[in-house]
């Protein structure tokens, strides 16, 4: 072999190394600091008037640092309103009352008016959003919505399970309380009340799980 093979040679094992080489390790914990300042001012100026700037100056973090973790605006969004619902759902401890009347009503979480405004307000960005990202629309009404119907699927499939009733539309009937309350909050921009809350349940949930006993 010849020093100009062995000389390329090295150079492409020294080339497939640097390739191969791990980059440095995301800070972790600073994900949930960026998703909060994200949320912060998106309900302050609204999806068209918030910047990746503006969150990295809200967080205290050096805008490459927002890019490292999302590409693009639409990205760090729809990510920051999933932390929010699953922020929220971790605080619920899945109830276990022995109804499923008792289990949802359980389930619903009191917020102050100041989170209430919050959520309305996110909300509404992301509805801005399924409008001028049409490619995130679908991914950015499930962010708000997939911790929401994990819970209530679990909630509903047990009803069925300890025989409370005996089948129905779970997938279909777990999104109807998280997918109503964001268009309550985003269209409508109402408060997610405890009352509103409390007419889903008796009103339409355990009406369509009475309703599945019937056919």
């Amino acid at each position: 072999m010849g020093m100009n093979e062995a000389g390329n040679d090295q150079a492409a094992d020294t080339a497939s190394a640097h390739a191969h080489r791990p980059g440095r390790k995301l800070d972790v914990a600073r994900n949930a600091k960026i998703l909060d300042s994200a949320l912060a001012v998106l309900a302050e100026t609204g999806y068209e008037g918030m910047t990746i700037d503006m969150v990295a100056a809200h967080s205290g973090s050096a805008r490459a640092t927002v890019y490292r973790r999302w590409a693009t605006k639409a990205d760090l969004v729809v990510d920051a309103v999933r932390h929010m619902s699953a922020s929220d759902t971790a605080q619920l401890a899945l109830p276990d009352t022995g109804s499923l009347r008792g289990d949802l009503i359980a389930g619903i979480i009191p917020l102050s008016v100041e989170d209430q405004e919050l959520r309305i307000k996110v909300l509404a960005g992301l509805a801005t959003l399924a409008k001028t990202e049409p490619r995130l629309a679908g991914l950015g009404g499930g962010a708000g919505i997939e911790p929401w119907v994990d819970v209530a699927r679990i909630l509903l499939q047990r009803s069925i399970d300890r025989g409370e009733y005996p089948g129905a539309d779970i997938e279909t009937l777990a999104q109807v309380m998280p997918m109503m309350s964001i268009c309550r909050a985003a269209v409508q921009q109402k408060a997610i009340t405890p009352e509103f809350s409390l007419s889903l349940i008796d009103g339409v949930i355990l009406p369509a799980m009475r309703g599945a006993q019937l056919t």
